[in-house]
């Protein structure tokens, strides 16, 4: 009995298989690439369509102050307090630059009226928000607008 090697099958079968297999991974690959870039192309236009424009935050700022506070026992207690309002619209912000005297003769007096104990909270801080707020309610002209307040915002504050 003679003994015969077993068969195999031609070398360039194999070759061509593997190469056919990466190709076929590669061509999935560079498709789904382009398929996901696409999608968000479109994707996030359609998100900036659909969302509506945002608008410019409007501020008014008031030069700082610097205020006696109301203390105890003759104690000289100082605030130095920058701060800007936000507003919604134009004609919020064009009445509070025209009667900027008088809106900072009624923060001075409202500054002055608080203690440093009282400023050094968070919360102090807070309740002074809300007294600025409330003030500009009070009208300062006969007519005048419906003032648009959102915010107050402190760009400086300190207590001495």
């Amino acid at each position: 009995m003679s003994k015969t090697p077993p068969a195999r099958g031609n070398g360039k079968t194999g070759w061509l298989l593997v190469i056919l297999l990466v190709l076929v991974a590669a061509g999935g690959s560079a498709a789904g690439v382009y398929f996901l870039m696409d999608k968000g192309a479109h994707g996030a236009a359609s998100t900036e369509a659909a969302a509506e424009p945002v608008t410019a935050p409007i501020f008014v700022p008031v030069a700082p102050f610097t205020v006696n506070l109301r203390g105890e026992q003759r104690e000289e207690r100082l605030l130095y307090v920058g701060l800007s309002l936000q507003v919604t619209d134009k004609a919020s912000e064009e009445f509070l630059k025209q009667y900027m005297p008088q809106l900072r003769s009624r923060l001075l007096k409202l500054f002055a009226a608080q203690t440093a104990a009282e400023l050094m909270t968070p919360g102090g801080k807070d309740q002074l928000s809300a007294k600025i707020l409330e003030m500009l309610q009070q009208p300062m002209a006969t007519p005048q607008p419906t003032l648009r307040v959102t915010d107050v915002l402190y760009t400086d504050f300190i207590v001495q």
